[in-house]
C-alpha cells in the first residue's frame, strides 16, 4: 500500500490488528497462564498517573469520568514465574502510581524468562499522565485533555489518540502513530522523539498548527505540502503553519527512520 493512500480508516485498521497481535499468537498448547486483576478507584479530576511496566502493554483511555479503572493481565508459562509478578498499587486522592514487578531474570539460558502485564485503564480526560513507562511491548493513550501526558516506551509501537494538551512520546525503537478524529483550537503541544523507527500522524483537513518534522536518517512524505511539490525531491525537515498555525503545535523528530504526515478523511 502506498502511504500516500493511507487515510483515517486505515490508521484504524493498523491500531486494531497491532492491539490485537497478542492475543492471537500461539496455539493453545503454548499459550501462557494467566491471572487477571482488576479494580475501581475514586480519583480526583486532575489526578497525576504513574504508570511502570517492563513487558507487555499500557492502555490508557481518558473518559468522562471521576473514577479510575484498571485492569491487569499477567502471564507467564509457569505458575511459579507467574506469582512472581507483582502488581504494586499506590493511591491517594491527587495522586495514583502503578508499579510492575519482575523477579529478577535467570542466568540459565534454558531457565523461564517468561512474564508480561497488559494494562487497560481508564482515568478522567482531565487526569495528567504524569509519567508512563515501559520496557518492551505496545503503548495507547487516547483521549487525554489534561495538561500533561508523558509517555516513554522502550522498544515496540506507540500510539496516540485525540490528546489535547502537552504530550510527550519517546520511543527507543518501533512505530510511533499520532492520529486526531477532530482538531481542537488551543495552547498545547505534541512532541515526539523517535531513536529508530518510523513515524505516522494522522491530521483532519482542518488542522490549524505549527508542524516541525525532522529526521537525521529518513525521508519525510507530507500531505499539507503543495500538490505540485509532492515528491520533487528528498525532504528531510518541515517547518511549517498549517492553515495558519494558531497556538497548537506538532513536533515529531526522528534519528533513524522515516516520517509520513497524512491528511486524514474524516
Amino acid at each position: 500500500m502506498r502511504l500516500a493512500a493511507i487515510n483515517q480508516r486505515g490508521f484504524r485498521l493498523l491500531l486494531a490488528a497491532s492491539l490485537s497481535a497478542f492475543a492471537g499468537c500461539g496455539s493453545a498448547a503454548h499459550r501462557p497462564l494467566e491471572e487477571r486483576f482488576e479494580q475501581t478507584y475514586t480519583i480526583e479530576p486532575t489526578a497525576n498517573i504513574t504508570v511502570s511496566n517492563g513487558h507487555g502493554a499500557v492502555f490508557v483511555y481518558g473518559s468522562n469520568t471521576n473514577e479510575m479503572r484498571m485492569q491487569a493481565i499477567k502471564r507467564a508459562y509457569t505458575r511459579e514465574r507467574l506469582k512472581q509478578i507483582a502488581v504494586d498499587v499506590s493511591i491517594q486522592p491527587d495522586s495514583i502510581s502503578i508499579n510492575t514487578k519482575f523477579p529478577p531474570k535467570p542466568h540459565w539460558a534454558l531457565s523461564d524468562r517468561s512474564g508480561t502485564v497488559d494494562y487497560t485503564i481508564v482515568i478522567p480526560a482531565t487526569a495528567n499522565v504524569a509519567r508512563l513507562e515501559l520496557g518492551n511491548g505496545e503503548v495507547l493513550v487516547d483521549g487525554m485533555h489534561g495538561w500533561t501526558t508523558h509517555a516513554r516506551l522502550g522498544r515496540g509501537r506507540m500510539f496516540a489518540r485525540n490528546c489535547f494538551g502537552n504530550v510527550a512520546l519517546t520511543l527507543g525503537r518501533g512505530t510511533l502513530t499520532i492520529a486526531y478524529d477532530w482538531w481542537e483550537p488551543g495552547d498545547f503541544s505534541i512532541q515526539a522523539n523517535i531513536g529508530q523507527g518510523n513515524a505516522w500522524a494522522f491530521l483532519p483537513i482542518d488542522v490549524v498548527c505549527h508542524l516541525v518534522a525532522e529526521t537525521r536518517l529518513g525521508k519525510i512524505g507530507n500531505d499539507f505540502e503543495e500538490p505540485a511539490e509532492r515528491g520533487t525531491k528528498k525532504i528531510t525537515k518541515i517547518d511549517m503553519s498549517i492553515h495558519g498555525g494558531g497556538a497548537g503545535a506538532v513536533t515529531m523528530r526522528v534519528k533513524e527512520g522515516n516520517i509520513k504526515i497524512v491528511e486524514a478523511s474524516p
